[in-house]
């Protein structure tokens, strides 16, 4: 191994082990953050849905459309109940998925 070959390795530890420190204290600050939020069903838009929505989501931004019942996005406490949602049997955010009115 030539000592250019050992600073590349070197090197490129080093930025793979900054990347994994920053996105776990981005994760951290992103908990601490949802601490003042709370999960609401059914007020998300289409592909704007945070993460871990229900069937035919994966993950953030996969909601199939406007007020999925069970996609969810991250709203202040207290206020999913007073949120729009067109869907919904209230017309209001649920805190647990629902099936959409037709």
């Amino acid at each position: 191994m030539t000592a250019t070959t050992r600073t590349l390795s070197a090197t490129a530890l080093v930025l793979a082990l900054g990347s994994a420190l920053s996105m776990a204290a981005v994760s951290t600050v992103q908990a601490a953050d949802n601490s003042n939020m709370e999960k609401c069903f059914g007020v998300a838009m289409k592909g704007h849905n945070d993460c871990a929505a229900g069937a035919g989501t994966t993950c953030a931004g996969t909601a199939k459309m406007d007020y999925q019942g069970n996609a969810w996005k991250f709203v202040p406490k207290g206020t999913c109940a007073t949120t729009e949602s067109k869907t919904s049997p209230t017309g209001f955010g649920q805190m647990e998925a629902f099936k959409a009115k037709s």
